[in-house]
């Protein structure tokens, strides 16, 4: 028997959009059916207002994905979206809904370990160019273009809301295995990463890449490799069910 096919929920970094995963479904196996996550108010939805308020996100990213997360599926973000998708896990566990069979944070400190502050005032453009500057996940040819530039400016003075609106509350660690990714030379602490360990009732790995905040782009294949390293080792007994062939 086979490996059984899953769905890996991708959940986007402020200021982007689904297409950052897009790439990710010509490397991964056919196994592996990458499902990114378009949020409001940009790529496809482009039309729609932003949803700024985080509980609210969290709730309407579960209810449209919902007929995913009755099966087989993992949730995967990278520095927003890590958070989003850990928030995704918890809010199925305290719905005791289905639990994703794994949860990827990438480039996040752990919920407990978060500063909302540092989000507050950041509207100005000034202020968003030199984040999207400091970070280095952005295409010169977004800086080029006046168009793609507010673009850019508008959907991370957005998202920058929704991430000042987080509130920690402590509970129940989830028991779904959590798989933390992180760049050796993002600036943020070790610590903070490493305190994702006390969220987690099940299994919790640390993975580190040479990188900083977006290694994401940097090491593309290597963090694709380790995703699907856990993803087999999930799926390495019993659970044998469907096949890449069925």
């Amino acid at each position: 028997m086979g490996t059984p096919f899953i769905d890996l929920l991708a959940l986007p970094c402020a200021g982007a959009s689904a297409t950052m995963y897009l790439r990710w479904r010509r490397s991964m196996p056919p196994w592996i059916r990458v499902v990114p996550v378009e949020l409001p108010g940009r790529g496809i939805r482009m039309g729609e207002p932003f949803v700024e308020d985080f509980d609210r996100l969290v709730a309407q990213i579960s209810d449209e994905h919902a007929a995913s997360m009755r099966g087989r599926y993992a949730l995967f973000g990278h520095s927003m979206g890590a958070l989003l998708a850990y928030c995704v896990a918890q809010r199925q566990h305290a719905l005791a809904g289905p639990l994703p069979r794994a949860v990827f944070v990438s480039a996040s400190p752990a919920p407990s370990r978060r500063d909302p502050g540092r989000f507050v005032g950041k509207d100005d453009d000034a202020a968003l160019i030199a984040d999207l500057r400091k970070q280095g996940g952005t295409p010169e040819e977004v800086f080029a273009s006046s168009e793609l530039l507010r673009l850019t400016l508008n959907t991370l003075a957005a998202d920058y809301r929704v991430c000042a609106s987080f509130r920690y509350r402590a509970g129940e660690p989830i028991f779904a295995p959590i798989h933390v990714f992180a760049g050796r030379e993002d600036d943020i602490a070790a610590e903070r990463i490493e305190a994702w360990r006390r969220e987690a009732g099940d299994v919790c790995t640390l993975d580190w890449f040479d990188g900083g905040h977006f290694f994401i782009r940097q090491q593309e294949q290597q963090v694709i490799a380790a995703v699907v390293r856990e993803l087999t080792h999930r799926f390495s007994g019993a659970d044998h069910v469907a096949t890449a062939s069925a």
